[in-house]
């Protein structure tokens, strides 16, 4: 009898899952070519260029940060290359905020995910959020502008954008959010299959409960803009009240004690609480009203629901198994292989695959480098060419990391 439950439990395991990736699929592909065309088009020192402190600025990192596909590790060396450049700190606290919350791939993603009423509240939420903690911090804090270093970009031919385009939203993305999305996505099947429906509304209906319980479990846990979506998904369909996974969505991919470090020590004490009491009231804030609003709406099902699978099933299932290949492709199995390069150094707040790639565009750039080899694991930078070694640590430190020797 035991062995028959198992077994049960087992198949709604993969048939939830891949109903999840079956939804999911073509909204994040479109995303992902989304992500690629502001990554191409905008780039990082545009967004540089505007943030060199005062009230202004606050407004500005916000609404930069609201679209770029940016996961909560990523945006990290982004916001350190900001500072150093001259951004205020106001300005990079809430780009801080509102980046890792949301992004054009993430807001399809939930909206085929969740429905129409999460797709509208989550960037809504980004945007008060990386004001609010920007103003607090401006008035506290009183910066005044400073100006940034900027160096203008050169002409990039049409050619070049469209293979930028590919590599960023096809490559380095799915590598930058795959382990986290497949997890996010494995995680919500598992939900589904194990958790039984309406238990949330039966044991954790009162909100003085549930809320705080989800901001205390949301707040540490590193989770990124688009695997959070399957988890809040699956714990709606177990009756989890819209607003209490409105705030796992917000503070999730916002905090996490990498994030918290960071702010702890490069922008100081008062900005990490600053930070911390803005998620925290906006989180909770967003959550009770977006339960308000589903309420007065007569809390139809349909706002809160999936879209995705109004799509024609070939579509579907099509998008579905490109998605796979694209997340399960970034694994490089095997034992790794000896190298001899010329130079070594140590980079320890290297996390992701942004972080990789943005290395390795860096140093390629150099004159003289033949080869360079990113390993995050061992968090080294390995070079190889006719390059001083001053040369390579000075380009990682304009990347926006730290070199240890």
């Amino acid at each position: 009898m035991q062995e028959g439950g198992n077994m049960e439990i087992l198949l709604k395991f993969f048939y939830a899952t891949g109903e999840l990736l079956l939804m999911i699929g073509p909204w994040l592909l479109l995303g992902f070519f989304l992500s690629g065309v502001i990554h191409a088009w905008v780039g990082g020192e545009t967004i540089k260029k505007h943030l060199g402190g005062g009230i202004s600025s606050v407004f500005k990192a916000t609404l930069f940060g609201i679209p770029l596909p940016v996961c909560s590790c990523g945006v990290i060396p982004i916001a350190a290359s900001m500072r150093k450049d001259g951004a205020g700190r106001s300005s990079t606290l809430s780009f801080l905020v509102s980046t890792p919350t949301t992004g054009v791939d993430s807001i399809l993603a939930t909206y085929a995910l969740m429905g129409p009423l999460f797709a509208i509240f989550r960037p809504v939420a980004a945007l008060f959020s990386g004001i609010l903690v920007g103003v607090i911090s401006y008035a506290f804090e009183r910066e005044k502008p400073s100006s940034v270093t900027f160096h203008a970009r050169h002409a990039v031919s049409m050619q070049k954008k469209l293979k930028e385009i590919f590599r960023y939203g096809f490559v380095e993305l799915p590598e930058d959010v795959g382990k986290s999305l497949l997890f996010g996505i494995l995680l919500g099947g598992l939900i589904t299959a194990v958790i039984p429906g309406g238990i949330f509304e039966k044991h954790f209906s009162n909100p003085w409960i549930v809320y705080p319980l989800v901001l205390l479990f949301s707040v540490p846990l590193y989770v990124c803009a688009m695997g959070s979506i399957p988890v809040a998904a699956s714990l709606v369909m177990k009756g989890l009240t819209p607003g209490a996974a409105l705030t796992f969505l917000i503070a999730g991919p916002a905090t996490n004690t990498i994030t918290i470090i960071f702010i702890g020590q490069k922008l100081g004490k008062k900005s990490l609480f600053i930070y911390l009491f803005s998620i925290i009231l906006i989180s909770l804030g967003m959550g009770i009203i977006f339960d308000g609003i589903w309420n007065m709406m007569g809390r139809n099902p349909e706002l809160i629901t999936s879209r995705g699978e109004y799509l024609p099933y070939p579509v579907k299932l099509l998008s579905a198994l490109v998605l796979l290949f694209l997340l399960l492709r970034t694994p490089r199995w095997g034992r790794k292989k000896k190298m001899e390069m010329k130079y070594t150094v140590k980079v320890p707040d290297m996390h992701c695959r942004h972080c990789k790639f943005t290395i390795e565009e860096k140093i390629s750039s150099l004159p003289g480098v033949k080869r360079v080899v990113v390993d995050l694991e061992e968090k080294k930078v390995m070079v190889d060419g006719d390059v001083r070694k001053e040369d390579i640590k000075r380009a990682v430190e304009e990347a926006g990391y730290t070199v240890e020797d």
